[in-house]
């Protein structure tokens, strides 16, 4: 898990600070709509959902490749 601090708003942007310090722009609309500055978002993979939609698109692709 990844966590990222949100410094401020531009625009359409979060500038949003990461672990090493770098501060990059995340688009605001990834941001849930609660979000504020200083705010500490959390950024996980979620490999259940991942393997989930994998298996998913083979069974779709199977059936389109099948015989």
């Amino acid at each position: 898990m990844m966590k990222v601090i949100i410094d401020r708003f531009e625009g359409d942007f979060a500038v949003v600070e990461l672990p090493d310090k770098t501060m990059v722009n995340m688009l605001k609309i990834l941001l849930p709509s609660e979000a504020k500055e200083g705010d500490v978002i959390s950024i996980t993979v979620d490999k259940e959902e991942t393997k989930s939609r994998k298996a998913h698109i083979e069974k779709l692709m199977n059936d389109v490749w099948e015989d």
